[in-house]
């Protein structure tokens, strides 16, 4: 019975996990949140390695045309100089150049910043943060496409996902808004957001080696881990494709009601 209960949680953490991964709400703040109502303490970060993992397969699949078009593009515009394949190699050098200061503010500060603000006060108002950034934007319409982007774009979108390593400020929250506050189009915002995404994960999952083979709790929390792995999978999937659905109907503002519902609950009760 013990195990059986012990599973349903991390069943749980997984759907928290997938759940919030894609959507402006923060997942590693929502993690935080379920951790603590759940009574579960995390030692390392391989729990979270492992459940970051498994949203990134679920995203990468779905972005995997896009993916292959800016790869394939790229190395064709190197090897040829066609215009044809330019937009594709910018739009990879945006990706590469928004990449850059989230990588050297984690590399330089991730362990302090998870120490001061891993609680659940920060994040609440960072919630509420959140959700008044989406509140500004709600009424944007950018006209930027992939091929309207410059570096300075991508400069402001990446230090915005470099604000995100704060739990509560979501990522996905921080670069859409971002992208639409520098003028591009709601599509275009959500590709280059999750764009993003990948090689921050990737970095993250080949940083974070070490610390899942060196979990204490592996051994016991195998099964687990399994369960809230496949279940984040699964979740972040069909979670990803609802927001595109958003994203498309211009309905961010739904998420600021619910950051500013949020933030306030965890202000007063916890």
């Amino acid at each position: 019975m013990t195990d059986l209960l012990l599973w349903l949680k991390y069943l749980l953490l997984g759907i928290v996990q997938g759940a919030t991964e894609p959507i402006p709400v923060s997942s590693s703040g929502h993690l935080i949140i379920a951790q603590k109502l759940l009574g579960i303490e995390q030692r390392g970060l391989a729990f979270e390695i492992l459940t970051n993992t498994a949203s990134l397969i679920a995203i990468s699949f779905i972005f995997r045309k896009d993916i292959m078009r800016l790869i394939v593009g790229s190395l064709r515009f190197v090897q040829t100089r066609e215009k044809s394949y330019r937009a594709d190699f910018m739009f990879a050098a945006y990706v590469v150049v928004g990449t850059v200061p989230a990588v050297i503010i984690a590399l330089l500060f991730k362990d302090q910043i998870e120490s001061y603000f891993s609680n659940v006060r920060t994040v609440a108002v960072s919630l509420l943060i959140t959700g008044v950034a989406l509140w500004l934007i709600r009424n944007l319409r950018g006209r930027k496409r992939d091929g309207d982007l410059s570096f300075k774009d991508a400069l402001i979108v990446g230090m915005a996902q470099a604000v995100a390593l704060i739990p509560g400020i979501s990522r996905s929250g921080s670069t859409v808004i971002t992208s639409i506050a520098v003028g591009m189009k709601q599509d275009t915002a959500l590709r280059f957001s999750f764009m993003l995404y990948i090689p921050i994960s990737l970095g993250g999952l080949v940083l974070g080696i070490s610390d899942i083979a060196g979990d204490p709790d592996r051994s016991t929390l195998a099964i687990p881990y399994i369960i809230a792995f496949l279940t984040t999978l699964v979740v972040t999937y069909f979670a990803m494709k609802w927001f595109m659905n958003i994203m498309a109907k211009g309905n961010l503002i739904y998420f600021a009601y619910y950051c500013f519902a949020a933030g306030i609950l965890l202000l007063i009760f916890l």
